[in-house]
């Protein structure tokens, strides 16, 4: 890819084949993160993403599990250390 100048910016495209694979679309955000003299590009979840992450989880305590919100307040923050 290359930089290329966009007004007072500067811009890269993105290859219709990379576009298609991340499903993006004209508007859709992008996270940018400069990591080690290289960029990091990633896609911010979407809250029907994080809804489905949140449904997927679902069932994963045990049968028995019963949260005590009173026991839970009455330990210390830092009881289980």
């Amino acid at each position: 890819m290359k930089v290329a100048k966009w007004g007072n910016s500067l811009a890269i495209r993105l290859p219709a084949e990379l576009v298609a694979r991340l499903g993006l679309v004209e508007g859709d955000e992008l996270d940018v993160v400069e990591k080690c003299k290289t960029l990091e590009v990633s896609r911010p979840m979407t809250v029907d993403e994080a809804f489905a992450n949140l449904r997927a989880l679902r069932g994963r305590l045990p049968a028995d599990y019963k949260f005590d919100r009173e026991e839970a307040n009455s330990r210390g923050p830092y009881d289980d250390e």
